[in-house]
């Protein structure tokens, strides 16, 4: 089963990217952020036409997130069970595996509001994710976070800043730990440096400044199926890309 993650930084304007992505890369699942569309606005037809189904918790403007699945997807979720207005996560069952996709708040700058916010939701994340206790599971998305400094291009710059703050990296931990998820990409790359974020400014991409993170975080009976887990870059390049590249991973059946 192979399954992808992307931020596509606005699925209406990137939909002949998203359909041509599709069509060459064919995964069974992709896991969408950053929608920012309703689910009425989502070009649902084009997307069944290109043989997926698609499950929504879309938010105008802003948020949203996706399943697209050529497999049937059961036990849908959307949100925390808690009564936060935006739309970040949306999970469900697919051939035996919990797969939940996740759009983190950014945070904006250390002790804002929205830091703080930020940090409830991981904790709130955390909690809820007991559900899918004795399942294999499979969290994907823009977690907001880089893990480590291989993870930035430029760890002094990013010292002290959010995606990269000791606070947010601990949250990511905690995470992790409390559910005895691992870190898929970095598993299986242990000294890779390869980035998933890069600016649109500054020719940030051309400039290889990126950071990695959108990960996947997967259960350790994923882990032994894994075959093979990469950033497809070249997604990122060519006319009006996402600043995200997607990552794709590849699990026996």
């Amino acid at each position: 089963m192979k399954i992808a993650t992307w931020n596509i930084n606005s699925v209406r304007a990137r939909v002949d990217r998203l359909l041509e992505w599709l069509k060459t890369r064919a995964p069974d699942v992709v896991c969408l952020q950053e929608t920012k569309c309703t689910d009425d606005q989502f070009p649902s037809l084009e997307v069944q036409a290109a043989g997926y189904t698609a499950h929504l918790f879309g938010q105008k403007s802003y948020n949203g997130v996706a399943i697209l699945s050529k497999r049937p997807v059961s036990d849908l979720r959307r949100n925390l069970g808690n009564d936060d207005e935006q739309s970040r996560v949306i999970a469900g069952t697919i051939s035996g595996v919990t797969v939940v996709g996740l759009y983190a708040p950014n945070g904006q700058a250390l002790g804002s509001e929205a830091f703080q916010y930020k940090l409830d939701w991981y904790a709130a994340l955390t909690r809820w994710l007991t559900f899918a206790k004795g399942t294999p599971t499979l969290l994907c998305g823009d977690f907001n976070v880089a893990p480590a400094e291989l993870d930035v291009y430029d760890v002094p710059l990013f010292t002290g800043q959010t995606l990269f703050s000791p606070k947010e990296r601990a949250a990511f931990e905690a995470l992790k730990d409390t559910h005895g998820l691992v870190d898929l990409f970095r598993e299986k790359h242990p000294g890779m440096q390869a980035f998933s974020w890069w600016d649109y400014r500054e020719l940030g991409f051309p400039k290889n400044k990126g950071l990695r993170i959108d990960h996947f975080l997967v259960s350790k009976d994923l882990l032994a199926r894994c075959t093979s887990v990469e950033v497809d870059r070249e997604a990122r390049k060519g006319k009006q890309p996402s600043d995200h590249a997607p990552v794709i991973a590849t699990f026996s059946e």
